[in-house]
């Protein structure tokens, strides 16, 4: 099973269609056998949905997502955990001992706002979506 996770230092990265990187996990038999960062597409979720389909990605660990990304990666049979925040490293360990706490409704509406968009209770930071979600800021 290989999980993908948006990444930024450490951290979840909470907009899907923003993510400059994706941290890997390779699992057998409930165990991580390898990790790796690799730099995301970045031209929007389709182009990093076709990529995650290129690495064999099983699950998706994120922050908020689009309806047109749910979309496709649902498709394409990828499980979606969205609503999660942290560290990538925990919300996997999470996932494999089935505790992470991630929600259905997690999304970035990209429809009817001009500079944020409504990512939950997420805040909004000018210009930058108001998908950060985390303490450290917006991104």
């Amino acid at each position: 099973m290989r999980i993908a996770v948006t990444y930024d230092n450490g951290e979840i990265f909470q907009h899907f269609g923003h993510a400059r990187q994706f941290k890997l996990y390779d699992v057998e038999n409930g165990a991580i056998q390898a990790e790796r960062v690799v730099e995301g597409d970045g031209a929007g979720h389709g182009a990093l949905a076709g990529q995650l389909r290129e690495l064999g990605v099983d699950a998706l660990i994120c922050g908020g997502m689009g309806e047109g990304a749910r979309m496709a990666l649902a498709q394409m049979g990828v499980a979606i955990y969205a609503g999660v925040r942290g560290s990538a490293d925990e919300a996997v360990r999470a996932l494999l001992a089935g505790t992470l706490q991630a929600t259905a409704t997690a999304t970035c509406d990209h429809h009817g706002h001009e500079h944020g968009h409504d990512c939950g209770s997420h805040h909004d930071c000018s210009g930058n979506h108001g998908c950060g979600g985390h303490e450290g800021g917006c991104h």
